[in-house]
């Protein structure tokens, strides 16, 4: 039975409810206002009125506007309390909107304190429950902070298809401060593309829609976003004066956040004037307000900014000590990231480690830049194949010792792989610089001017052309006379400067570890000044990151422990069709020398070649775990056909199941597996490109190490059919007649390629990876 209340204590009841529901919507207006401190007064009586009366579900409402007020105030740690208290509470209760609502607070608070992964978590959670309950408005405000957090992570593209359906739902449900939110956050998509015209365009409207509806809030968002296209492109005094207004309204509303962010882009339009000491003052205010509020992404801009202002101003020594504790931030939001949303976000880190090196550099400290240089590549790689082999999780502090390489470290991968290395940076459009590590722990720097009359990712694209590529079956030759000028000019850029310290052996070792466009380079073919090719004088491998080969040898004797000894060939499979985006499916070429090279191997190792239609993509699949030599001469595909930011793709016999691609062993789909091959040989077309990346090429290669090869053998463009089948067989004779290691196996076979057919495309394409054992 229920309780009756007596009259006298109902009524009472009744009236501490009409108070508590009195200030209340007091602090609702006040908050409408964005007058924060009093809205936060009035809603703590309300909160401690509903407490009293028991009220839970106003309870809940009270503390979830309380943390939303602390949000607007910039102090995220009492906002994320306020919130998750408010979320147990409508949990209790069974409100589902209003769980829907607490999660996409807390995820907000998650943002701004740069913990992107539990950030996408809550939102991606909220925006399922406003599609449960048909929450319309509540779904268009998922999107757009979902879409928000894509911007973060570098990813675009992403972020402004989210913010278009977000857009989409405001304008349907009439939401005007909703709509304005989109076109503002539409506008930072365009301006992170460079599409500043399109930006300014959308900030503008925003603006507009800002002013109408007396959202200051927004209003200044607007203003500073503005100013952000007008510094990016270079009109430094129009930025300041918006950036000023903007500044002016978040401390007019008492935004902690905002006030920070204009700190900061004040900063950055005083740098562009030139005038670095103004510049440094209001970075450090920024900085300030960063660590007071908790954000971290602010904070790492902030200290960013700082190093880059003191290395401007010619003060490398100062500038230093930021750019390191700006590296620390940044290193900081990565944990529990996908690894497609690690390596976005890296991208929009990277320049932090080259303003780094500079500042190093400029001081002699030529060894600390290497650590720096090293530190910066290849981060979320390393992570998986570290997760993979030394079954680390990557959630533990060890992890983050074993991203930070230290000299000792590099010295000692030298000398186990008996290898001399050479490390690139790319630091800007003027600037490269090259380590060369050689096995007795000797380190050299060299700096090298690059040519301004062509940038360096031009010759290397010139360079390829030259040289005349084709697709194995598919296409005709571009050229047919390669153009030594370019092969030679690269020589001079990335091999002159160090060739006195290079091993005069030419069966010693040398292992390319190649930076940005560098990964395109084919090393082999550059030629010095008398014509000579540097796969005449070395033997050559490559390496997306020094600690990359500390972690293949380590996986190398793993795989030799397993002792299996299968070799599973694969040559011309039933061509499937492909599928491309907005094209109708094309059924690839059958290709008559990859069936030839195939049995011709197939015939080394005393084994079947898996050809035709017996080489279905699900036979070979579960073939893959057992082999120790996988090769598969076939087509290659660059395109990332899931959609899933990893491209590249093996063709190989479709199974009939009626599914787009069917037959395509995708570069995702790999890394999904679990080789205990000793050894891939992808002999197919551009299988050793892909997305470049600051985390290197993303690609079918990268997935073939990070699934468990040791050593991949794959190429950097259309290979010629019969010259590949030639040269692929002679590899293998090498290796295992011969007994040659396998760099040195592959480069007496392109030598023996050179005589027979001298043209660089016919025998210059492909690089070993990884271990030459």
């Amino acid at each position: 039975m229920l309780a009756v209340l007596p009259p006298l204590l109902a009524e009472t009841q009744q009236n501490r409810r009409a108070e508590a529901d009195r200030l209340f919507r007091e602090g609702q207006q006040l908050l409408d206002k964005e007058e924060y401190q009093a809205a936060l007064i009035k809603l703590q009586q309300a909160l401690k009125t509903y407490q009293a009366i028991s009220e839970r579900s106003a309870v809940g409402t009270s503390l979830s506007n309380i943390g939303s007020t602390y949000y607007s105030l910039g102090q995220y740690a009492k906002a994320l309390e306020y919130h998750q208290q408010s979320l147990a509470i409508r949990q209790e209760l069974g409100e589902r909107s209003a769980v829907g609502t607490s999660l996409s607070n807390i995820g907000s608070t998650y943002y701004s304190l740069g913990q992107y992964a539990k950030a996408l978590e809550y939102h991606q959670q909220s925006l399922a429950i406003s599609r449960e309950v048909g929450d319309r408005s509540g779904e268009g405000a998922s999107l757009s902070n979902i879409g928000r957090i894509y911007d973060s992570l570098g990813q675009y593209a992403k972020a402004l298809e989210y913010h278009q359906q977000s857009l989409a739902i405001s304008r349907e449900v009439g939401d005007r401060p909703g709509k304005g939110t989109s076109l503002n956050n539409i506008g930072l998509a365009y301006d992170s593309l460079g599409q500043y015209t399109k930006a300014l365009e959308y900030h503008q409207q925003s603006l507009a829609i800002s002013r109408e509806v007396g959202d200051r809030s927004g209003k200044g968002t607007s203003l500073n976003n503005i100013g952000r296209i007008y510094d990016s492109l270079g009109q430094y005094a129009k930025a300041l004066e918006y950036y000023q207004q903007s500044l002016a309204v978040s401390r007019e509303v008492g935004d902690r956040s905002g006030e920070g962010t204009s700190l900061n882009n004040i900063g950055l339009a005083y740098d562009g004037l030139g005038q670095y000491t103004k510049a440094l003052e209001y970075y450090q205010q920024s900085l300030a307000i960063s660590r007071e509020v908790g954000d971290r992404p602010g904070e790492g801009t902030s200290l960013n900014n700082i190093g880059i202002s003191f290395l401007q101003s010619g003060k490398a020594s100062e500038a230093e000590v930021p750019l390191f504790e700006a590296i620390e931030v940044f290193e900081s939001l990565r944990p529990g990231l996908t690894d497609e949303n690690k390596v976005s976000l890296f991208d929009t880190q990277a320049d932090t480690y080259r303003f780094l090196q500079e500042a190093l550099i400029a001081q002699n400290e030529f060894e600390t830049a290497l650590e720096v240089a090293e530190r910066g590549r290849a981060r979320s790689f390393i992570e998986l194949l570290k997760a993979r082999i030394g079954r680390v999780d990557n959630q533990l502090p060890e992890l983050a010792k074993i991203l930070r390489p230290t000299i000792t470290q590099i010295k000692q991968i030298a000398k186990q792989q008996e290898s001399t290395l050479v490390q690139y940076s790319i630091i800007d459009d003027k600037t490269l610089y090259i380590w060369v590590i050689q096995p007795n722990g000797n380190i050299t720097h060299r700096k090298v001017a690059l040519p301004q009359q062509l940038s360096l990712s031009a010759l290397v694209e010139t360079s390829r052309e030259a040289i005349g590529v084709r697709g194995r079956g598919n296409f005709k030759f571009e050229t047919e006379n390669s153009n030594p000028s370019n092969l030679k000019q690269l020589h001079q850029l990335l091999i002159e400067p160090i060739a006195d310290l290079l091993p005069i052996d030419p069966n010693t070792h040398v292992i390319f570890v190649p930076h940005g466009e560098l990964f395109l380079v084919p090393f082999p073919a550059l030629q010095d000044a008398q014509g000579r090719y540097l796969l005449e004088k070395h033997t050559i491998l490559t390496s997306p990151a020094i600690q990359v080969l500390e972690l293949t040898r380590q996986r190398l004797r793993e795989v030799k422990q397993v002792g299996s000894s299968d070799a599973l060939i694969v040559g011309n499979p039933v061509m499937p069709e492909v599928a491309k985006p907005g094209e109708p499916p094309e059924r690839l070429k059958s290709l008559g020398g990859a069936e030839q090279e195939a049995n011709a191997i197939a015939a080394l190792f005393k084994t079947k070649a898996w050809t035709g239609q017996r080489a279905t993509k699900s036979a070979i699949v579960a073939k893959l775990p057992q082999a120790r030599i996988i090769h598969l001469a076939t087509h290659g595909l660059l395109d990332d056909l899931e959609g899933l930011g990893t491209p590249g793709a093996i063709a190989l016999a479709p199974v009939g199941n009626g599914e787009p691609n069917d037959g395509l062993l995708t570069a995702n789909k790999i890394l999904d597996l679990k080789l205990n091959a000793e050894l891939v040989v992808l002999s197919a077309c551009d299988t050793g490109r892909g997305r470049i990346t600051s985390d290197s090429v993303i690609g079918l290669s990268r997935s073939l190490i990070i699934a468990g090869t040791p050593s991949v053998i794959v190429s950097l463009w259309s290979v010629p059919d019969a010259p590949t089948a030639e040269l692929m067989t002679e590899f293998y004779r090498n290796w295992q007649e011969r007994k040659l290691d396998k760099a040195q196996a592959l480069r007496q076979a392109m030598l023996m390629m050179m005589k027979r057919s001298p043209q660089p495309r016919n025998w210059a394409a492909f690089t070993l990876i990884g271990e030459s054992e």
